[in-house]
């Protein structure tokens, strides 16, 4: 586990704007930074950083958190790389704990470099090879979009790694799929006369390698295996050279070869990424769908590529989101992007995208291709091959209910409910939404003023009794810094309950304090908060102490009362 002190020492030196405008552009509003949310669709910023509060806020899907929570929302990272990624940038070395270092952040961190040395080899390689130059000239690929692109060319020679490598015969060299250990412990290099196309993932970390064969044989390309770095399921192509570019469309092109990538981007449409060789993933589409509202998914128009379609649909379905879209586009016969782009030009490329195929329209299309629902049997036919591609859609209930009007409409039988596994035995309480009401009483002030600054705890009185959801709350945060009296500013106050019980009320608050100007005083309303609370409490006193007889009153009731009504909050009746 990574100490407490270190995360906060890490947030403290980092620049929460910064980091998210390397992602998202920023742009400045008021005292904060604003951005439309990369969280879900909108087209008026809601998406609010302050750099004071070094926090974010999204005032329409509720998103928020620190720097490290963006790194987790955005990026698709797990709590320890992206804390180890914000640490390299501040230069701070993440501390190893009580169980000691972690061997695969070791090996991780000596397999990256050995694919950096052979990627810096097969770039010097393609500078000396003229049949490697004339090649990409061929196929229109430019020296700029070479560099962009990092491409390079490996040798044809068994060993060409060899001087290129710290140590050729050492077996880290095989785990980072650069050598293979043939019979009789001959060594000789994966790529071997290709073209060399780097393979980075989300935080540039170059992963792995996919190579084009250059001469003839089989196979034409070839990817880097499976290795502690490198997952073909979750990684796409480009995805890294082209973040600025998604994310500024709101849109990403999902297709499936290296140079339809690179010639898409060199043309302009700088918004294209690619599998790994593989069928689109599940885990490929969630990190996509993180990014943009729309995927489209572009494939050649023959047989082949709708079978690709196809299997990028079932896929898909998993991991639908209402409000995203997802759409294909089929190229004419014999064309693929690099070909289409080339050939056609950019304007046309944008033309096709613009009549995607739906995924409604091609799930309902295909499932009836060879059917006839004119016939009873036809329609059930239809409703038996959908229901099971339907139940699949558990994220988006929205759309999945409207599919299966949309069977219903195409099949004319009534589609069945969803199915449901079994409730739990304990079933998890509905949180019902937060009134006006609740959110402009004293206690929410109160709470208001206590993630402002969480130095105004000992302000609060030791019996201070809660009668809303944000009473409760401040509850929570006093027995909080009571046993973690070192959180001494908001960021991590906040930080702590973004989830839990009292999420729904502290984020609430933390909407509200985003939107305050210069002239917005805390002081003075977290002191009124603190005498409408005391006179409310006082209020109470003097009723249910004044239903007693004198003679039911011990001394301390006696001695309470008569200081209620005799203190100037309370007028006696």
């Amino acid at each position: 586990m990574i100490p407490q002190d270190f995360i906060q020492t890490l947030l403290d030196r980092t620049d929460i704007v910064e980091v998210i405008d390397r992602q998202v552009p920023l742009k400045k509003a008021g005292a904060n930074y604003q951005a439309c949310c990369p969280f879900h669709n909108e087209k008026s910023p809601s998406f609010s950083v302050s750099p004071t509060k070094q926090f974010y806020h999204c005032f329409g899907c509720g998103a928020h958190g620190t720097a490290i929570t963006f790194l987790m929302q955005y990026g698709g990272m797990g709590f320890v790389d992206a804390v180890t990624d914000l640490a390299g940038r501040v230069g701070l070395q993440v501390p190893e704990d009580e169980r000691g270092t972690r061997p695969e952040n070791d090996l991780n961190t000596r397999l990256t470099a050995l694919l950096e040395a052979a990627g810096q080899h097969y770039r010097n390689a393609l500078k000396r090879h003229p049949p490697a130059i004339d090649y990409l000239k061929q196929r229109g690929v430019t020296g700029t979009t070479a560099l962009r692109f990092e491409l390079g060319y490996s040798d044809a020679e068994w060993q060409g790694l060899a001087g290129a490598l710290p140590d050729y015969a050492s077996t880290e060299a095989e785990q980072a799929g650069l050598v293979i250990n043939g019979e009789q412990g001959k060594r000789y290099d994966r790529f071997r006369d290709r073209i060399m196309f780097p393979i980075r993932n989300d935080r540039g970390r170059l992963i792995g390698f996919g190579g084009r064969l250059l001469g003839d044989g089989k196979p034409k390309y070839l990817n880097s295996p499976e290795t502690p770095l490198f997952h073909k399921g979750r990684e796409l192509y480009g995805l890294f050279e082209n973040r600025r570019s998604i994310q500024q469309a709101d849109s990403v092109v999902v297709v499936e070869g290296y140079m339809d990538v690179v010639m898409l981007t060199q043309a302009g449409a700088e918004n294209a990424v690619a599998t790994l060789g593989t069928a689109v993933t599940a885990d490929q589409v969630y990190s996509l769908l993180r990014r943009v509202d729309q995927i489209l998914f572009a494939f050649d128009g023959d047989n082949a590529g709708r079978k690709a379609a196809w299997r990028a649909l079932e896929n898909c379905l998993p991991a639908l989101q209402d409000g995203k879209q997802i759409g294909f586009v089929f190229l004419p016969e014999g064309e693929d992007p690099d070909s289409f782009v080339r050939t056609q030009g950019l304007e046309a490329w944008k033309d096709l995208q613009k009549r995607p195929q739906a995924l409604s329209e091609f799930l309902f299309g295909s499932l009836s291709r060879d059917l006839d629902l004119n016939t009873p049997e036809g329609q059930v036919r239809l409703t038996t091959l959908a229901i099971p591609y339907l139940d699949q859609i558990r994220s988006a209930p929205l759309l999945a209910r409207s599919l299966r009007q949309r069977l219903s409409e195409l099949a004319g039988v009534a589609a069945p409910p969803p199915f449901r596994s079994p409730a739990p035995q304990r079933a998890q309480p509905v949180p019902r939404p937060l009134t006006k009401l609740l959110l402009r009483g004293p206690e929410f002030v109160l709470l208001q003023g206590l993630l402002h600054d969480p130095q105004r705890a000992s302000r609060i009185p030791a019996g201070f009794q809660a009668r809303q959801a944000a009473g409760q709350a401040v509850l929570a945060l006093l027995d909080h810094l009571h046993l973690q009296p070192q959180t001494t500013n908001s960021r991590d106050l906040i930080e702590e309950f973004r989830a839990g019980d009292h999420g729904a009320i502290v984020r609430a608050a933390v909407e509200e304090i985003l939107r305050w100007d210069d002239q917005y005083d805390t002081e003075a309303e977290f002191a009124g908060a603190l005498a409408s609370l005391d006179a409310q409490a006082s209020r109470l006193d003097v009723s249910r102490l004044s239903g007693k007889k004198p003679s039911e009153l011990s001394a301390a009731e006696r001695a309470a009362l008569q200081a209620a009504l005799l203190s100037k909050k309370i007028a006696p009746r």
